[in-house]
């Protein structure tokens, strides 16, 4: 068994006999590195993980030759999350309630788009908004600073040091998506969230509400957001649902190529439309379905299996 991250998807990286592949994290990984692993080995068997269905897997489960398994409950002892979306002018009111969770014993993420301040945009940054939280807003209490630039060992102390409780607030920037628990944490903050898509935020809004404390996530957005933004930030709002809002995604951003490599977009059928007519789909595919299970092909119809099966595009169809 290996255990590794992207970096097992190399060239010089070769495998004895390769028989299941475990992808967690789906999202995190383009369709041709998906297609590597899956090439790594005689066939294998492919098993693909996220708690954010994306729209091309939303779509794959429709069109893809992929079973799929749903976990739709929280954990025992969990309480839902309330999400509230808020302007620039409620910002003192975000800072009290940040204090009100400290005292109540709890921590805090403040979570920014940008590691540095740019010239070209006037999104706030997480290395200078840091400073101010530390030394203007939040002086009494210990503030800790994480991002993608800093030495994995450096990255690793700050995170033990929120964890064990020694610090209050964590800054950061969308390193910390996945991969953390900490129970006691219970205030999500996320700066310029009308700059965030749909599955980061169902993701970082999962960093809290991993205890059994009301916990609390707080969408600060520019007013001049557009209107995708105000729709996004909208279902962030109206639910935890994390199916409901792959849904949402899938008819904002589009499900992709199927037979491609494009991961959003909408796709040019000409009569169905994937959230409309989802029923009918599924349907469709489960006539298919049951047709290759009981019957054999026509001699057509094998001939035209074996083109497609040539045809690298219809390979990308099993890959998820």
């Amino acid at each position: 068994m290996i255990i590794g991250t992207h970096a097992i998807i190399q060239e010089k990286v070769e495998f004895d006999r390769l028989g299941l592949a475990v992808i967690d994290e789906q999202h995190r990984f383009g369709v041709m590195q998906r297609a590597q692993i899956k090439a790594a080995g005689k066939n294998p068997d492919i098993l693909v993980m996220t708690a954010t269905p994306i729209p091309r897997s939303l779509a794959m489960t429709v069109y893809g030759d992929l079973d799929v398994s749903v976990i739709d409950e929280l954990p025992p002892g969990r309480t839902p999350i309330k999400t509230v979306v808020c302007g620039e002018d409620k910002r003192e009111g975000v800072y009290r309630g940040i204090e009100r969770e400290i005292k109540l014993g709890r921590q805090a993420y403040v979570v920014y788009p940008l590691i540095e301040e740019s010239a070209k945009t006037d999104l706030k940054a997480a290395t200078v908004m840091y400073d101010d939280l530390r030394l203007r807003v939040f002086p009494q209490y210990t503030v800790g600073l994480l991002h993608g630039r800093m030495k994995p060992a450096e990255k690793e102390e700050i995170m033990r040091e929120f964890v064990s409780g020694k610090l209050d607030i964590l800054v950061s920037t969308t390193v910390i998506e996945v991969g953390v628990d900490v129970p006691n944490a219970s205030l999500m903050v996320i700066e310029h969230a009308e700059r965030f898509g749909l599955s980061q935020l169902h993701q970082l809004r999962g960093r809290v509400g991993r205890g059994a404390d009301q916990s609390y996530c707080v969408l600060l957005a520019d007013y001049k957001r557009t209107a995708v933004a105000k729709e996004r930030l909208g279902i962030m709002e109206q639910t935890s649902d994390g199916f409901k809002i792959a849904e949402k995604d899938l008819e904002i951003r589009g499900q992709g190529e199927i037979l491609g490599t494009r991961q959003s977009g909408i796709q040019s059928f000409r009569l169905a439309n994937i959230v409309r007519d989802l029923d009918i789909l599924v349907a469709a595919r489960r006539e298919a379905e049951e047709y290759l299970t009981t019957r054999r092909l026509s001699p057509e119809t094998s001939a035209m299996v074996k083109r497609a099966r040539s045809d690298k595009n219809v390979g990308l169809a099993s890959i998820g």
